[in-house]
């Protein structure tokens, strides 16, 4: 059955942890809805994926640092806004600088295999 679903409503609670809803999905593609409300990736580590991954805010604000010893032309953090989007690609360590910490920041992401590119040409 079809149905329409709205990203922006029916918000899951995310004021202790960031919750990830799963989509939709094909093989080697997965699209969520995150919905942050003032987390940061912890000081420790760095999100190191084997995916690209495609971002959007869809609400709310965001900063996703990058790893200052690699140089993949994202900078050293980017900020995203309402409608901002980002690709990430595989392999660069990143990690979530902030989110709003006063309303829910929701998120779409595509994860999609590494040897594609965002307009899904294989290399």
């Amino acid at each position: 059955m079809t149905q329409v679903n709205n990203l922006l409503t029916n918000l899951p609670d995310a004021s202790t942890a960031e919750v990830f809803e799963a989509l939709a999905g094909a093989k080697g593609v997965e699209i969520e809805r995150i919905v942050s409300h003032g987390q940061s990736s912890p000081e420790i580590g760095w999100c190191e994926q084997d995916r690209n991954e495609w971002v959007m805010v869809l609400r709310g604000a965001a900063r996703i640092d990058f790893d200052a010893t690699e140089d993949a032309g994202l900078g050293k953090s980017a900020e995203l806004r309402e409608g901002d989007s980002l690709n990430i690609p595989a392999g660069c360590r990143h990690r979530v600088g902030w989110t709003t910490p006063d309303f829910p920041t929701v998120w779409l992401a595509v994860h999609y295999p590494a040897d594609q590119d965002p307009f899904g040409e294989a290399s």
